[in-house]
């Protein structure tokens, strides 16, 4: 069954109702800022993470990590 094109509009109509254009737009647009944040760090932890695998250092954590 799933929630149909007729459900999604109702919800859409209740919530901007309750939040309103200019709050919905702020809240929006945090969440943007949220997602390129953490896309952001995300990419910069695999670079980080290649770095280190090229440097042979991943070899040498875990070894510190076991004894």
């Amino acid at each position: 069954m799933g929630i149909g094109i007729w459900e999604l509009a109702l919800l859409f109509l209740i919530v901007l109702l309750l939040f309103g254009t200019k709050r919905l737009r702020n809240i929006g647009g945090d969440l943007g800022s949220a997602i390129k944040s953490f896309r952001s760090a995300m990419k910069e932890s695999d670079e980080e993470r290649s770095a280190r695998t090229l440097e042979g250092e991943t070899v040498n954590e875990k070894k510190d990590k076991l004894g």
